[in-house]
């Protein structure tokens, strides 16, 4: 991990990006709680995936000149998330980044980035 370089930098840019988002998303197709949440066609989440996540680790604004501000927790209040989905949503992306070949500490410190907007787009009880 090179602490003077952006977290999409250190990811691999935007092919090592695209990469993570295929593997993620293979995995979440295959979640018996996540998987319902989708659609059968998840090409354009995994762009806006993409995209989002590249703004998101200092790369490429790519999501907000597509889309406009994020506002994500708005984007996802039609969608049913729980705490327990929103560990399950970040325990896949472990699972993808273990599969990509990202290392320790740059593992940890990418899940820990994400835990907090898993966590901030939770909009119901637990199950």
């Amino acid at each position: 991990m090179n602490p003077n370089a952006s977290l999409y930098d250190n990811l691999g840019g935007a092919e090592g990006l695209h990469r993570l988002v295929e593997v993620f998303y293979a995995k979440v197709q295959l979640h018996p709680q996540l998987s319902p949440l989708f659609p059968a066609d998840i090409t354009p989440v995994m762009e806006k995936q993409y995209q989002f996540l590249s703004q998101f680790f200092g790369g490429p604004a790519l999501f907000s000149q597509q889309h406009g501000h994020p506002m994500m927790r708005a984007r996802h209040m039609h969608v049913p998330i729980t705490p327990e989905r929103a560990d399950e949503w970040l325990d896949c992306m472990k699972e993808a980044l273990e599969e990509t070949g990202v290392e320790e500490p740059l593992r940890s410190f990418v899940l820990s980035r994400l835990a907090g907007p898993a966590h901030h787009f939770v909009n119901m009880p637990e199950e």
